[in-house]
């Protein structure tokens, strides 16, 4: 069991910042800054997957998309705003093995391709049945993009700037809802079928991008050793992490912890589906990920996200001009809050982000419930205003949690060669959570109005607890390290020591002598 405090503190934990000169800065290195721009195009897969949300929220104000689709509701409503996400389900079968097979940029690629024939047809579309299958064939690219990029993202960052950028990724995604937000607010005046075709099409714009450009991004370095391709990987982190010397200690350490965190995990065994669940440590990551990726969902934010119109509908603000603009400002604010909580997680920590958000959504939540009952059952008018306050400092607690930090954190507490299955766990969770949401929310909302928010008072009053109790700290650590935290250092080497030792005590290069793995193995059984 997880409990209240763990322990971070170990020795070797932290050898590889003895290798990084803090003085130097990464926007005076220019390989530094092209690494970021790299990853930067894989950032706005989130971007792109937050679109959505927002856009749909969007065109439920427009009148003459209601008109084309006949004015969908109750369960068509639902299953509108959830076939993404059930396209996104149907990837997952095939995502893990695309990225462990082909590489985590071809996975990208593909998916990319796949998001913008189905945006192409979301825009064309001539009915509600075209306008679905569009949406689906969406999510079903965005899944196997979804499942990439992340991964390619904290696999190739620069070691002190892993856990921000990755947490970044996440923190886009209301990105992605404050531009739709936007773009449907602009076509709100076009008086023809253009207001919500320009919005559908430019949905396929961050894929559009990714197309052109991804095949020219860098390959994961560990992705590359786990093929026997180590000239590749060794080259690639000395042309972005040390300025193309391949003899640099940081790149050496990375190099060789990368490569005995891989032996160890082949003399382990650790792949397949049921290794996720065989020991100890992996049943304790696959209870925090399917949790967080379950609470990211469950939280009450599916409400703000998909149906904002429906929620001020109870509260008598009914103005599409006005809910579009309230929508517009909303995202800006959580993109906000959510970039500024993936940048600082090294800084504060995971675990008191986490608890910090959930209480503070717990506390809002609560009195936005409270407020809705007291316009709901007095016509309150400053109880209604009162709502949108609590909606904004919900989302701000929302936002610096957990919209940047359960992708990155997923990431860090998954091995290698789990990575890919596992990260398709989380992908799974999240998209059947979404789907419940979408289908229940709109239904439910119509049935019992704000007494519905109760449930999600309950709900997030749990997550808090589970957050206290469960999660573990992880800052500061390489991907290698962190497997301590879970599996301790009786079952897994000590991947951080061996490195350091290597690099001290003899070369390391692809071509040496233990470049097949023969040197990690011999030190992982004497260990």
């Amino acid at each position: 069991m997880g409990g209240p405090a763990v322990d971070t503190s170990s020795s070797g934990m932290q050898d590889y910042h003895k290798f990084i000169d803090p003085s130097k800065k990464w926007y005076k290195n220019s390989r530094l800054v092209k690494l970021n721009l790299w990853i930067f195009l894989l950032l706005i897969t989130s971007m792109a997957n937050g679109y959505d949300g927002s856009m749909m929220n969007g065109l439920q104000l427009l009148e003459q998309w209601e008109s084309a689709f006949d004015y969908p509701d109750g369960s068509k409503l639902g299953l509108l705003g959830a076939i993404q996400n059930i396209g996104s389900l149907g990837s997952l079968p095939f995502a893990p093995y695309m990225c462990d097979g082909l590489g985590r940029k071809w996975t990208i690629f593909i998916g990319a391709v796949i998001v913008v024939g189905g945006a192409v047809l979301q825009a064309a579309a001539q009915n509600v049945e075209m306008f679905i299958g569009a949406r689906f064939l969406l999510g079903f690219g965005l899944g196997f993009c979804t499942a990439g990029a992340p991964m390619l993202v904290s696999e190739i960052a620069y070691p002190t700037q892993r856990a921000p950028l990755s947490s970044v990724y996440n923190a886009l995604w209301p990105g992605g809802a404050f531009v739709a937000s936007w773009i449907t607010f602009g076509t709100f005046h076009i008086k023809n079928s253009w207001s919500w075709r320009i919005p559908s099409a430019l949905q396929g714009a961050p894929s559009l991008l990714q197309i052109f450009l991804i095949l020219l991004c860098p390959e994961s370095p560990r992705w590359l050793v786990s093929k026997g391709r180590e000239t590749e990987a060794l080259k690639c982190l000395a042309y972005y992490h040390a300025d193309g010397n391949e003899q640099d200690p940081l790149v050496l350490f990375e190099f060789e912890e990368i490569k005995t965190t891989l032996a160890h995990e082949a003399l382990q065994k650790q792949t397949g589906w049921l290794q996720l669940f065989r020991t100890p440590g992996n049943r304790r990551r696959m209870r925090i990920l399917v949790a967080i990726a379950f609470f990211s969902q469950w939280s009450g934010n599916g409400l703000v996200s998909y149906y904002l119109n429906k929620v001020f509908d109870t509260i008598g603000i009914t103005d599409p001009v006005e809910q579009l603009l309230i929508n517009a400002f909303l995202n800006m604010w959580s993109l906000i809050l959510a970039v500024l909580g993936g940048m600082y997680c090294d800084k504060f920590g995971r675990r008191p982000i986490f608890l910090t958000s959930t209480a503070g959504m717990l506390i809002f939540f609560t009195l936005q419930t409270v407020c809705s009952s007291q316009y709901a059952l007095h016509g309150n008018k400053a109880a209604g205003h009162a709502v949108v306050a609590m909606i904004f400092l919900y989302s701000a607690a929302y936002a610096i949690a957990w919209s940047p930090l359960i992708t990155s954190y997923t990431l860090e507490i998954l091995p290698f060669n789990l990575r890919a299955k596992g990260f398709t766990v989380f992908a799974f969770s999240v998209s059947a959570s979404l789907v419940f949401n979408q289908y229940i929310n709109p239904l439910a909302l119509k049935a019992i109005g704000w007494k519905y928010y109760i449930v999600y008072c309950v709900w997030i009053a749990f997550e808090l607890v589970f957050v206290y109790f469960f999660l573990i700290e992880t800052k500061n650590r390489t991907l290698e390290e962190t497997s301590l935290l879970f599996d301790g250092v009786h079952a897994v080497a000590d991947v951080s020591n061996q490195a350091a030792h290597a690099i001290e005590h003899e070369p390391s290069t692809p071509n040496e002598k233990h470049s097949g793995s023969v040197h990690e193995v011999n030190v992982l059984e004497k260990a």
